[in-house]
């Protein structure tokens, strides 16, 4: 079997030089009968590893004019979750989202992993997650260990703060965007914790809601984005440094794997 040609199929359907030889030797060298004795096998090695867990992963995002493309791809182990190669996949897969859309998408990379990257690759993989989202100013922070992003889509300002929020936001994991957003139940079981914990202690019930009000803005600090203190400058909140760039968050959203 010539080598060129076992490299040529390598090339064309991302799996191991030893199954494109093995393939091309059971196919007698004909290069189409190869491709799709390939596929197959990539069909029965992912049916055969899909009930296996695959909690590790990479995220990559792209990002082209106004617009912000994510994907991320669970694997098994973090040795998988590091190769060169899987985060290259992640990569070609968050381009191609970018050029056909969320609608097209999902089918086409669920064949590329079936028929390509679990042969290649050799673990049972899974899409964790993929999104598009664009504005009129639009900025993302991908950690170094692409496990963890975030992407702002701003009203006024400009990319560089987009990025330094999606950073905060990155680091600071807020749930939610402002105070107003959170949800009446949240809020009624805060208070219920609270009021339990201060009879406990055992405070006038005539100064408990006013402790209580005070631990809800201190909730409010830790856990709403706008309420956040910067974290490149502790001296002002999300929402002084949005107001200071006459700007405004349109949404924010934080991944993880």
């Amino acid at each position: 079997m010539e080598i060129a040609q076992i490299k040529q199929l390598r090339d064309l359907t991302g799996a191991g030089m030893n199954d494109c030889k093995k393939a091309l030797e059971e196919t007698n060298g004909d290069l189409n009968k190869a491709i799709e004795l390939l596929r197959k096998k990539g069909e029965q090695l992912a049916d055969k590893k899909s009930s296996r867990t695959a909690n590790e992963g990479c995220i990559s995002v792209i990002k082209k004019d106004n617009k912000v493309s994510i994907f991320g791809l669970n694997c098994e182990t973090d040795f998988v979750a590091r190769n060169a190669d899987f985060i290259s996949s992640t990569k070609e897969l968050a381009e191609k989202l970018l050029e056909v859309g969320k609608d097209s998408f999902e089918e086409l990379a669920n064949e590329k992993i079936k028929n390509e990257l679990i042969v290649k690759i050799g673990e049972n993989l899974k899409i964790a997650f993929f999104d598009i989202i664009e504005g009129d100013v639009v900025g993302y922070y991908l950690h170094t260990n692409n496990k963890i992003a975030s992407i702002v889509s701003l009203s006024g300002g400009n990319e560089e703060l987009a990025k330094d929020i999606a950073m905060h936001a990155t680091a600071m994991n807020p749930k939610y965007l402002k105070s107003e957003e959170v949800p009446a139940d949240i809020i009624e079981k805060e208070k219920e914790i609270y009021r339990e914990q201060l009879q406990q202690e055992g405070k006038p019930e005539n100064i408990i809601e006013n402790i209580i009000k005070g631990k809800l803005e201190k909730f409010y600090k830790e856990n709403c984005l706008i309420n956040q203190l910067f974290v490149k400058d502790d001296t002002k909140t999300i929402g002084k440094l949005l107001e200071e760039n006459q700007a405004e968050i349109v949404k924010f959203t934080r991944y993880s794997l």
